[in-house]
């Protein structure tokens, strides 16, 4: 792939997640990564591809770990973090290490998208 071609699928990452289309982003920018590895891209291509990678990962469980809080919230007044990766893991197939699960809730607290607290292990609705 030139580098023509490998900015095209970096933009076309970008606008995806703009569109909260995460898991379709997270597919060509693993693509993208394969050949990162394969050739000798610049530091700003390469810098660009791990930020766009990171930001999309993030956005992507926050995504999943809001639609499971809204859900479990209707019904109960707090959950342990532990409770809510393991949700995770069984509904979504997604498995956090609990400071980037904590780390998540509070990007989504401050992004104004969730409504709770946490204290010590348990997330207070």
């Amino acid at each position: 792939m030139d580098i023509e071609e490998f900015i095209k699928q970096l933009n076309n990452a970008q606008d995806l997640m703009s569109q909260e289309q995460y898991k379709e982003a997270i597919v060509i920018l693993e693509e993208l990564k394969k050949i990162d590895k394969e050739s000798d891209l610049n530091y700003n291509l390469t810098h660009r591809l791990y930020q766009l990678d990171s930001n999309c990962q993030s956005l992507y469980n926050q995504k999943i770990i809001l639609k499971h809080i809204n859900k479990i919230s209707k019904n109960s007044t707090s959950l342990t973090l532990q409770k809510l990766n393991q949700g995770l893991k069984d509904e979504f197939k997604i498995n956090l290490e609990e400071k980037i699960l904590v780390r998540e809730i509070e990007l989504l607290i401050l992004r104004g998208l969730l409504s709770c607290r946490i204290e010590d292990d348990k997330i207070i609705f």
